[in-house]
């Protein structure tokens, strides 16, 4: 296995401004470039053409550490408020939802030391941004005490199977499922709205009606509020990483993933009709359907995980959060 490198850069925005109309934020945050999971399927390793880099190998044991990135996010969120003469509000309505963890994931292990996510949260509650975190690792519960001050956030664990096995052969270095459903509760049950992203479903090896049925079942156990299901998309270079892992591990599925995937980075229409019916009926069964709006948070639940919970190495200060005009940086 190739030793990590971890890459030290500076970023002019921790802010980016997301362009596609049907997403549900306006803007996103990604602290890291490359994630040390190592996903297989993740759709994310198309970007790292985009930076000149290799969609294989290179985009699990190459991190990018954007080690400025709060203090970049500072300054834009300073320089808003500016315009905005001060209001807090006007700034939080302006900005609308930001998203952390859409090419990458926050809390992947070198997050652990670096706190780059943890930093930025801060940030985003004392300017009373909405949030959400999308992630597969149980440390976003060190972060509960920031979580917890936040006026609107939510926390989207992604888990695709309840199946330990194969994910050990898809996603090499993330947390076991059952881990991340420990996550689900924790959260839930300290008041922190939290759902999944059953994503994405994989063809032949995740979408059965059982399989599908019985991780709902287990996340609405947990405590999750919502849920999405999404399919598995192919873009040229994670088809080919992809493909080449079913090779040494289900040599059986290559032909059947090459004809469902014949048109490009989609499955077949009337694969993908049939299975957004299967989908939709599983979350209406399980009453996932929607509640990550509907469902409000409540404080001082305690907690049923008896799994080791992450601390933070400084708790959270009030003083953090609190929108001062010297803690908005703002000039006197």
């Amino acid at each position: 296995m190739p030793e990590t490198r971890f890459e030290r850069v500076r970023t002019k925005a921790a802010l980016n401004r997301v362009k596609e109309e049907m997403m549900p934020f306006e803007w996103s945050i990604n602290p890291y470039r490359g994630c040390g999971h190592g996903c297989r399927f993740c759709y994310a390793r198309a970007f790292q053409t985009f930076l000149g880099k290799s969609a294989e190998d290179e985009f699990q044991f190459r991190i990018s550490v954007k080690e400025n990135a709060p203090e970049a996010l500072e300054k834009q969120l300073s320089a808003l408020t500016r315009k905005y003469a001060f209001d807090i509000e006007a700034v939080s309505r302006q900005v609308g939802r930001v998203a952390i963890g859409t090419a990458t994931d926050p809390y992947q292990p070198v997050e652990a030391k670096e706190q780059l996510t943890r930093e930025c949260l801060k940030l985003l509650a004392k300017y009373r941004i909405s949030t959400s975190i999308t992630t597969r690792s149980p440390l976003v519960m060190r972060d509960l005490d920031i979580l917890r001050e936040m006026r609107d956030v939510t926390v989207n664990v992604s888990i695709n199977t309840l199946d330990a096995e194969l994910v050990r052969k898809l996603e090499p270095a993330s947390p076991h499922p059952a881990k991340r459903l420990e996550t689900v509760s924790f959260l839930a049950d300290h008041g922190v709205r939290t759902g999944i992203f059953a994503a994405p479903a994989l063809p032949f090896l995740t979408d059965s009606e059982e399989a599908l049925d019985a991780l709902l079942q287990a996340a609405k156990d947990s405590g999750a509020r919502f849920a999405m299901i999404s399919l598995l998309r192919l873009s040229p270079d994670v088809k080919t990483v992809f493909l080449r892992t079913l090779q040494e591990h289900a040599p059986g599925l290559v032909s059947k993933y090459r004809a469902l995937y014949s048109d490009g980075a989609y499955a077949d229409r009337r694969y993908r009709d049939a299975f957004s019916r299967l989908s939709g009926a599983l979350l209406a069964k399980h009453r996932l359907i929607g509640s990550a709006k509907e469902w409000e948070a409540e404080r001082g639940l305690a907690a049923k995980s008896s799994g080791i919970v992450p601390q933070p190495i400084r708790p959270l200060s009030m003083r953090e959060v609190t929108p001062e005009i010297e803690q908005l940086s703002f000039p006197i």
